[in-house]
C-alpha cells in the first residue's frame, strides 16, 4: 500500500453506526491528527470522545504483524495454503456445512462481499455469520416481515424535524452522541420540540427527556401494544394509508385489544398516568420518529417488538415522511454493509432471501455458480454450539472477538478451543479468541484499510488510507480471495482491488431488480477507480428518480406491495426466581467493544476504568454490598466478579454491567459468560438484556491501585488494567495479603534489579505505600488499604510522566493525593479536554458557572462532543440542590 504522508484524508469513523466523516493528516513526528469532517453529511464536523481520541489508536503496540501457524511466525503463502487446505479436506471428507466463518460489522463492504461469496456462492453453505447478529438481528427481521425488506426508511435529518422523539432501549447521548447532539441542537432551535425516553435505565438520555417511561425489562411490546389500540380508540389512525398500503390491521389490532392502560400498567410498571402521557402525545403529534437499539433488539422477543413499534408507524402513516419513521440506528459501522452483502446466515447478497429459489438462482447466474447454498445457515449462538459439539471442524473468525461477546462465553471459549481448526484475521496478537488459533492472519486496521461502510441511514462512506500497512498486514478481502483462489475458485475471485469488488456488488444489486428490491447500487455499477477513490457519502438507493425517504406512497417490497401489519402477542411477565436479579448489559461512554482499539487511548479510560455491577442502594442493603467493594454475580453459565456501584438509576430487581471487559484487561469482568443463550426465535438474537443472575459480595482481605511504566503480569483474585500516559493504571484486591509486601511489590513493577522502593506502613489503619524509581522517573507506585483505596487515581495515574529530580518530591508520592496547592481533578467528566468532577464542581460552587453552557465557556468541557453535557448537569443539579437544603 502507498503510504500517505502530511495530507488530509477524508475517511470514516470505525466506532459506531452513525458514520461521521474524519478528517486525519498523519504529521511529520507520526502522529496523526484527527478532526471531524465539516462537509459529512452524518456529523457536520462534530466528532465523539471515542473518534476525538482515534489518533491515539493507530499505533502498532500489540499489533498482529506477520502471519502465525501454531504460534511460529509464518511466510503468507504457507498460512493461505494451509488454510485453503484445511478447509478443501474438511469439506471433502464432512460436507460443506461442516466449516463456518464468524465476521464482523469491522468488515467493509468490500471485505464483506468477499466473503459471503466464497462462503454461500462457492464452498456451498450458508454457515456465516455476523456479530451484527448481536447487536441489528431484530431490527432485521422486523423490516423484512412488516417491509419485504430489511431497509430503514428515513434519515437523520428526520431526527431533527421531528416534534416527537421516542427513543426506545437506546441510550443515544453515549452509544451515538454525535446523533444526540445533533438531537439537542434541534431542541434549542425548536423548543417545542418533545423528547420521550423509554428504557429501565434513567441514562444520562433519560434525564434530557421531557417524560422517561422507566419500564419493567422486556416490557415494550405490550406498551406498543397498548399505544396502538389507544391510537384506533382515539381516531388517530390513517385509514386511507392503512387501505392503500398495508395489510393484516384487523390482525394486528385484535392482538392489541386487550391491551388498556391499565393492563400496560400492569405490564410495564410504569404510572397510568405516564402511560396515558406518553399515547396522547403520540397521537396528537404528526412528527414523530421512534428511534430503537440494543434495548429492543437484544431481547428473546426483539423481533415482536420492533413490529409493535412499527404496526404504530403504519397505522397513522407516519414512515417516510420529513419528521416521521421508525429508525433502527445501528451499534457499528458497518452493521448495515454487511446486511446488504448477505452477511447474515439466513441472507443472500443484495438484499435477496436464501430461502426464495429464484432469488438463489438470481444470485448463481451472476455468480456463475451451481453450488449457491439452498437453506439457511446457523445463527451466531447456534453457530458455536455446532463448533462445541463437533458439527463444525473448521472455523474461520474475522474482525471479532466471540470468546467475550457472545452469551454463554465460557463455553464459547471452549468450543474453540477444542474446535480442530480454528483461523483467526484480525489487527492485535493477543485477545481472547486468537489465543486459540491455529493460524493467525494479520489484517489491516483502521487508517491502513480502504473499502466503503454504510452508516444506519443507508448512507455509504469511503474509509480511506493514510497509513501504511505494517508488517505483513493485508486487507480483509485480499485475504479471503486468495484462500479462495488456492481452494479452486481463482476465476470467481480475480479481484485485485476494492473498486473492483464494490464494481461487483453494485451490478449483482442491479442485476434482475425490476423494482423488486428497493436495494439498488445501479448508478455505481461500472464506476470507474478515480471516482471510487473521490466518493463523496451517498444514500441509497442509487438509481434515477429514488429519493433518500422510503414509504411514504407505498413501494413495499412484500408480494403484494402492501407493508405487513403483524399481531404481536407479548411474552408473559417474568419476574426473577427468588434472590435473583434481572441484569442488563450494555456500552459505557467512551468504550467500544472489547476495548482492542479504545483501550489504547489512556484518556478514554479516565472517565470509567474498570467494569462495574450498578445496583439499587436498596438491593445492596440488602445483599450486603457496600460501595466501591466487589461482587459476584453468577448464573447457570458462569461468573463475573466487579466493582459495586450503588445508584437509583437502576430500578430495585436490576443490574447493570458493561459488555466491554475481557480477559486481557480484568480477572474476571467478561460479561458474556454469565449471560445465559436465549435467543429471539425469529432474528436469532441474544437476548443481552435481562440474564437472570444471583449476586453476593465478596470480601477481600487488602484493596491496591497501582500506577506501572510497563505492563504488569496481575496476581491478585481481583484486577482491572487500563492504560494511563506513559504506562498503566491497577485496581487490585485479594482474599489473602501477601506474606512479603516488598517482594509482591518487586514482582508487580517487574523490577530484577537493586533499586531501592520507598514504602509507608500505617499499622493502625492498614495501610501500605510503594514507590520505585529509575533515575528522575517513577517505575510504579502502589496504594493498599483494608478498604477500597482512597487514592486519587487520576493525579497518581500523571506521576508516570513527572521528572522526579529531588527526593522530597519521589517521598511525595505516598501521600496518595496531591499536595497544597496541586490541583486534584477527581473522576474525569470530560474525556475531551480531560476536566474532572472537582474542577467543574469548584467553577459552580464558587458563581463563576451556573450553566451548562458557562461550563464550558470557563473549562471547555463539554464543548466538543457533548457527551458529557448530561453529567455536568446532573452536577449543577446537585449543587443546587444542596444550596437548597
Amino acid at each position: 500500500m502507498k503510504e500517505r504522508s502530511g495530507a488530509t484524508v477524508r475517511t470514516t469513523c470505525p466506532y459506531c453506526g452513525v458514520g461521521c466523516g474524519v478528517l486525519a493528516t498523519r504529521l511529520q513526528d507520526g502522529t496523526v491528527r484527527i478532526e471531524g469532517d465539516p462537509d459529512h453529511p452524518a456529523n457536520y464536523g462534530r466528532l465523539c470522545s471515542k473518534g476525538s481520541a482515534l489518533g491515539e489508536t493507530v499505533d502498532l503496540e500489540g499489533r498482529l504483524l506477520h502471519p502465525e501457524i501454531g504460534g511460529t511466525r509464518a511466510s503468507w503463502d504457507e498460512a493461505l495454503e494451509l488454510v485453503a487446505s484445511r478447509f478443501s479436506e474438511t469439506i471433502a471428507e464432512h460436507g460443506p456445512d461442516s466449516v463456518a466463518f464468524y465476521v464482523s460489522g469491522q468488515l467493509l463492504t468490500e471485505d464483506y462481499y468477499v466473503a459471503n461469496k466464497l462462503m454461500k456462492g462457492f464452498i456451498g453453505s450458508a454457515n456465516i455469520d455476523t456479530n451484527s447478529r448481536l447487536c441489528m438481528a431484530s431490527s432485521v427481521a422486523g423490516h423484512k416481515r412488516a417491509f419485504g425488506e430489511d431497509i430503514v426508511p428515513g434519515t437523520y435529518e428526520d431526527l431533527e424535524e421531528a416534534d416527537l422523539l421516542v427513543l426506545v432501549g437506546s441510550n443515544l447521548a453515549w452509544c451515538h452522541p454525535v446523533l444526540f447532539q445533533r438531537v439537542m441542537a434541534a431542541r434549542e432551535r425548536r423548543p417545542g420540540m418533545k423528547i420521550v425516553v423509554i428504557d429501565p435505565r434513567r441514562t444520562v438520555t433519560g434525564e434530557s427527556a421531557d417524560l422517561h417511561l422507566a419500564l419493567d425489562g422486556d416490557s415494550d411490546a405490550a406498551l406498543f401494544n397498548g399505544l396502538l389500540r389507544f391510537l384506533f380508540e382515539c381516531g388517530a389512525i390513517n385509514r386511507d394509508y392503512i387501505a392503500r398500503h398495508t395489510s393484516g390491521f384487523d390482525d394486528a389490532l385484535g392482538s392489541a385489544s386487550e391491551w388498556t392502560v391499565e393492563a400496560v400498567a400492569g405490564a410495564t410498571g410504569l404510572p397510568a398516568r405516564e402511560i396515558e402521557d406518553f399515547y396522547s402525545s403520540f397521537a396528537m403529534t404528526d412528527r414523530v420518529v421512534t428511534v430503537y437499539s440494543q434495548g429492543v433488539n437484544q431481547s428473546a422477543s426483539g423481533t415482536d417488538k420492533v413490529n409493535a413499534i412499527i404496526n404504530c408507524h403504519l397505522a397513522t402513516g407516519r414512515i417516510g415522511r420529513p419528521g416521521a419513521g421508525p429508525f433502527s440506528v445501528t451499534g457499528q459501522p458497518n452493521a448495515m454493509g454487511g446486511r446488504e452483502v448477505g452477511g447474515l446466515a439466513n441472507q443472500l447478497a443484495a438484499h435477496m432471501d436464501l430461502g426464495d429459489p429464484e432469488a438463489r438462482a438470481i444470485v448463481g447466474e451472476f455468480w456463475q455458480s451451481d453450488r449457491v447454498a439452498e437453506r439457511p445457515g446457523l445463527k451466531a449462538v447456534e453457530l458455536f454450539d455446532a463448533v462445541a459439539d463437533g458439527r463444525i471442524k473448521a472455523l474461520w473468525v474475522m474482525a471479532t472477538n466471540p470468546a467475550d461477546s457472545l452469551p454463554n462465553a465460557d463455553l464459547v471459549e471452549k468450543a474453540l478451543a477444542d474446535c480442530p481448526f480454528v483461523v483467526v484475521s484480525d489487527v492485535m496478537s493477543e485477545t481472547d479468541t486468537t489465543r486459540h488459533a491455529n493460524v493467525l492472519l494479520p489484517a489491516t486496521a483502521w487508517g491502513e484499510k480502504d473499502g466503503t461502510v454504510t452508516n444506519s441511514e443507508r448512507r455509504i462512506s469511503r474509509q480511506r488510507p493514510f497509513l501504511p500497512a505494517p508488517g505483513d498486514a493485508r486487507h480483509d478481502w485480499w485475504i479471503v480471495n486468495e484462500v479462495a483462489r488456492r481452494m479452486g475458485f481463482a476465476e470467481a475471485f480475480p479481484h485485485r482491488s476494492p473498486t473492483e469488488i464494490y464494481r461487483e456488488h453494485a451490478r449483482l444489486s442491479a442485476f434482475r431488480n425490476d423494482g423488486d428490491r428497493v436495494f439498488s447500487l445501479a448508478e455505481h455499477r461500472d464506476i470507474a477507480a478515480e471516482d471510487y477513490e473521490a466518493m463523496a457519502p451517498v444514500q441509497w438507493p442509487l438509481e434515477d428518480g429514488a429519493t433518500g425517504r422510503q414509504f411514504v406512497n407505498g413501494g413495499f417490497t412484500t408480494a403484494d406491495g402492501r407493508a405487513r401489519m403483524l399481531p404481536v402477542r407479548p411474552p408473559e411477565r417474568k419476574m426473577p426466581l427468588d434472590g435473583s436479579f434481572r441484569l442488563n448489559t450494555g456500552r459505557v461512554r467512551d468504550h467500544w467493544h472489547t476495548m482492542t482499539r479504545t483501550g489504547k487511548s489512556p484518556r478514554l479510560s479516565r472517565h470509567i476504568a474498570e467494569p462495574f455491577l450498578q445496583i439499587h442502594p436498596a438491593d445492596a442493603d440488602a445483599v450486603g454490598l457496600e460501595e466501591a467493594g466487589l461482587a459476584r454475580i453468577d448464573s447457570p453459565f458462569g461468573s463475573a466478579l466487579l466493582r459495586v456501584f450503588r445508584s437509583d438509576r437502576v430500578a430495585r430487581g436490576s443490574l447493570f454491567a458493561p459488555m466491554h471487559w475481557t480477559g486481557q484487561l480484568s480477572s474476571k469482568g467478561r460479561i458474556g459468560a454469565v449471560i445465559r443463550p436465549d435467543t429471539d426465535p425469529v432474528s436469532g438474537q441474544p437476548a443481552a438484556k435481562s440474564a437472570p443472575v444471583t449476586v453476593t459480595p465478596v470480601r477481600a482481605a487488602w484493596y491496591g491501585f497501582a500506577v506501572l511504566r510497563d505492563r504488569p503480569a496481575a496476581d491478585a483474585d481481583y484486577w482491572a488494567l487500563a492504560a494511563a500516559e506513559g504506562g498503566w493504571r491497577l485496581e487490585l484486591a485479594g482474599e489473602r495479603a501477601p506474606e512479603d509486601w516488598q517482594s509482591y511489590t518487586r514482582a508487580l513493577f517487574g523490577m530484577s534489579g537493586e533499586q531501592q522502593i520507598l514504602s509507608f506502613v500505617d499499622a493502625r489503619s492498614g495501610q501500605r505505600r510503594f514507590a520505585a524509581f529509575e533515575g528522575s522517573r517513577l517505575i510504579g507506585a502502589l496504594f493498599v488499604a483494608p478498604e477500597p483505596v482512597p487514592a486519587s487515581r487520576n493525579w497518581a495515574a500523571g506521576l508516570l510522566t513527572t521528572v522526579f529530580e529531588r527526593p522530597q518530591d519521589r517521598l511525595h508520592t505516598l501521600a496518595g493525593r496531591p499536595g497544597a496547592g496541586e490541583v486534584e481533578e477527581g473522576a474525569i467528566v470530560c474525556s475531551c479536554f480531560g476536566v474532572g468532577f472537582n474542577r467543574i464542581a469548584t467553577a459552580i460552587g464558587d458563581g463563576t458557572a451556573a450553566t451548562v453552557e458557562e461550563v464550558g465557556e470557563c473549562l471547555s468541557a463539554g464543548t466538543n462532543c457533548g457527551s458529557c453535557r448530561g453529567e455536568i448537569q446532573r452536577i449543577i443539579d446537585h449543587a443546587h440542590r444542596q444550596k437548597a437544603g
